[in-house]
């Protein structure tokens, strides 16, 4: 369980990067608002942490795809819409600066809703339909 916990923590750190580099690279280069780059970056993130926590923290190759990728969705949408809402809060409404209202929201986030669902309800071991 222990190994799991820092397998997912890497991969958040990975998922993270990306995000944070689409998002970045969205507001900074192309001038796109902070909030739609940050849906932006967290669908990119989202692709690339559902990849690595299938294979590399979880092992749950053997299970059906279509199992975990529908319960992936609910999970991922649920976290971009607070994501989304915690930069808007953070970013829109305090007045914090884009990328320290992500962090705030992110860390936020991926504690109280990411790790545990993912453990629990995505990549459990129950049997994937």
């Amino acid at each position: 369980m222990r190994w799991q916990w820092v397998r997912h923590h890497l991969t958040s750190v990975v998922s993270t990067v990306v995000d944070y580099a689409v998002m970045v690279a969205c507001v900074e280069l192309l001038h796109v608002r902070p909030v739609p780059a940050t849906v932006l970056g967290a669908l990119v993130g989202a692709t690339t942490n559902f990849t690595m926590n299938r294979t590399f923290t979880y092992h749950a190759t053997n299970a059906a795809v279509a199992g975990h990728l529908w319960r992936y969705a609910i999970v991922s949408a649920t976290s971009l819409a607070l994501n989304a809402g915690g930069e808007e809060l953070f970013n829109g409404v305090l007045g914090l600066h884009y990328l320290l209202a992500r962090v705030i929201t992110s860390v936020v986030v991926s504690n109280a809703w990411n790790y545990p669902l993912q453990r629990f309800f995505v990549f459990s071991r129950r049997t994937s339909t």
